[in-house]
């Protein structure tokens, strides 16, 4: 079986202030989604929200913690100034801006916001990453 990613979920504190966040970004909502989960279009993955507490409790784990948890999304853009105007339209949708826009030491353009439940998001153009139509990543062959 090829490795891939089918379903990244977020846990979130209200699934439906989280959704509507989502939303006006332009995620589109799947009719699957309930009150207790949402799910998102995403390319090739489906973004899911669903309750904080619910979520670790269906892992068996504990809810509580905060910090860093080595985990970031990542959108990645044709160009500069798309990454200028995505990160504006997020910060303006509700997002905490977490690092502006900026040429990256790695050769790139990127910057960092954090939604409402603070997971964080790159906003970036990777000049070494092409994309598809859909802003899904090409793979070298």
């Amino acid at each position: 079986m090829a490795a891939h990613v089918t379903i990244i979920t977020l846990g979130v504190t209200d699934v439906a202030v989280s959704s509507l966040f989502y939303e006006s970004l332009g995620f589109q909502k799947s009719s699957d989604s309930q009150d207790a989960i949402t799910f998102f279009f995403a390319g090739a993955v489906v973004l899911a929200l669903f309750g904080r507490e619910a979520l670790a409790d269906d892992a068996g784990v504990g809810s509580q913690g905060s910090g860093f948890r080595g985990v970031t999304m990542a959108m990645n853009l044709v160009s500069p100034g798309e990454v200028d105007a995505e990160f504006a339209r997020w910060v303006a949708a509700g997002a905490t801006a977490v690092k502006a826009p900026q040429a990256a030491e790695w050769g790139g353009y990127s910057s960092y916001v954090a939604d409402p439940d603070g997971h964080l998001w790159e906003i970036a153009h990777n000049p070494y990453m092409p994309l598809h139509a859909d802003g899904s990543a090409q793979r070298p062959e």
